[in-house]
């Protein structure tokens, strides 16, 4: 039997713009309840605002997802508004496109700290209630970065590629508790994300060819509706005519 997702509160980072917030609208629509969270306060009230308007219910709250202390306050502020968490979805993440000559420490550290230490926070911080209730179901957002490299992204590998290894860890480990441990793979889709490419004078992939990020989230929703009895490990999703990276 499926899961229902109605009545489900799914937390979802990087919330207030593009995968994020697809994500977000995704679930919202299946009649969760969802909290926006996002480093942006203003970016995560508007989706918030916009869900609401739907009659979805939602809640908006800014978090550095690198920060425990925040990421913490943020897991125990969704529990105590809606009673559990039962879902979280991390996709706040961030690049620098800089070559291993010219990273500062300071990105590097911001690049893993973001796309990586940050969902090990939102995971150990959330553990202790999906483990009470038996049940929850974690996504962690990879990328292609994930699986081949390209220059001047270094950091960005290393988080994505982490990302996998800690969600087969942390898959394990949740077994036991019916928690689930999915990593999403998506090719490049058509999000702010390359808004710094043109800044940076770097060349634009073509985004007519590049994806929709609710195709994306709505895979998210699948996974997370399969039966109990079965857990989507790993899923890649490609534009079928991407031919803008390595």
């Amino acid at each position: 039997m499926e899961v229902d997702l109605k009545g489900k509160v799914v937390l979802v980072t990087g919330g207030g713009s593009g995968l994020g917030e697809a994500t977000a609208r995704a679930f919202g629509r299946t009649g969760s309840a969802v909290a926006i969270v996002d480093v942006r306060a203003e970016a995560a009230q508007r989706v918030s605002r916009e869900l609401e308007a739907e009659n979805i219910e939602s809640l908006a709250l800014q978090c550095d997802v690198s920060d425990a202390e925040a990421v913490f306050r943020t897991v125990a502020t969704v529990t105590e508004r809606f009673g559990r968490v039962d879902i979280i979805v991390n996709c706040a993440a961030v690049d620098h496109v800089v070559s291993v000559d010219d990273m500062t420490i300071e990105q590097w550290d911001q690049v893993i700290g973001v796309n990586l230490r940050g969902p090990f926070l939102f995971a150990k911080a959330a553990l202790p209630g999906m483990r009470e209730q038996g049940y929850g179901h974690i996504f962690n957002i990879s990328s292609t970065a994930g699986v081949r490299a390209w220059g001047s992204a270094s950091a960005y590998h290393a988080s994505k590629w982490g990302i996998i290894g800690f969600g087969r860890g942390l898959g394990v480990e949740g077994r036991s508790d019916n928690i689930r441990v999915t990593t999403v793979i998506p090719g490049g889709m058509r999000t702010h994300w390359f808004d710094r490419f043109e800044e940076q004078g770097i060349p634009m992939p073509d985004m007519a060819k590049l994806q929709d990020p609710a195709t994306v989230a709505n895979t998210i929703v699948f996974a997370a509706r399969m039966p109990l009895e079965s857990a989507v490990q790993e899923v890649m999703v490609m534009p079928l005519n991407e031919t803008s990276w390595p």
